[in-house]
């Protein structure tokens, strides 16, 4: 069997609408016959089970406390795509110490071998639990907008992870753009700079429109890839996860 391809998905900034498309790419990736799994890395302010209306009976934080099988805590949604949520309104786990992380590290291994593709979801910015998902994983997704703030944060986030971490495969997806001219160029923007200044040589892995359908399913708590299919912004995305799966 496969090892699970582990990916990061992360931002500098927040509201850039980083879970919507985790949440949507693994939904693509699923209908595509893989076997997914989301993990809700924003462990104090968790949000993808509001996203999706989702009941949790557990979460991280109650595998890490109490034990016990950690696929108890997996909510499936679709046969093929699980959720393993977290807690919200918990700020000590915002924070996690070297022991709590080496055990998460051995809970998301044994969790994963049941996947193909694992989607790390962070919180936004450059906290502890945020550096630490991103060496965890194989591969980093940077979600970035065209604000220029998106664009320092991420450069900011990008060289804290390449110079204290050794980082250096990074996918830069762009969102909310208002042609794909302005999401290639925005790319191109943080690309020559990450260049320049860290030498390091980034992927542009796409880019989605801005979209009304995107915030009307947001509302519905429903992933835009299932309430309008059609929509740009799902057609993007759909792109994006056949090159996630080409990876």
């Amino acid at each position: 069997m496969k090892p699970p391809v582990m990916l990061c998905v992360t931002s500098g900034k927040g509201g850039v609408g980083k879970t919507s498309l985790t949440v949507n790419m693994a939904f693509a990736l699923s209908r595509q016959g893989h076997r997914v799994l989301i993990v809700d890395g924003d462990l104090g302010l968790a949000n993808i089970d509001v996203l999706l209306a989702l009941n949790v009976k557990q979460t991280i934080r109650d595998v890490l406390e109490r034990g016990g099988d950690p696929m108890e805590a997996v909510v499936y949604v679709e046969p093929n795509l699980g959720i393993l949520p977290a807690s919200s309104g918990v700020p000590e786990m915002v924070a996690l110490g070297p022991d709590d992380q080496q055990q998460l590290g051995d809970i998301l291994g044994s969790i994963s071998a049941h996947f193909d593709y694992v989607l790390l979801d962070t919180a936004a910015g450059i906290g502890s639990s945020v550096l630490w998902f991103n060496s965890f994983a194989a591969r980093n997704i940077v979600v970035v907008t065209p604000d220029p703030t998106s664009l320092t944060d991420a450069y900011a986030l990008i060289k804290v992870l390449s110079r204290d971490y050794g980082l250096d495969s990074f996918y830069l997806l762009i969102n909310q753009v208002a042609s794909e001219q302005e999401g290639r160029q925005t790319y191109e923007t943080l690309s020559r700079v990450a260049k320049q200044f860290l030498n390091l040589d980034t992927t542009f892995l796409g880019a989605i429109p801005q979209d009304k359908a995107v915030t009307r399913a947001v509302r519905e708590q429903s992933p835009f890839v299932l309430e309008a299919p059609q929509s740009k912004a799902a057609q993007a995305i759909l792109q994006v996860a056949a090159r996630v799966a080409g990876l």
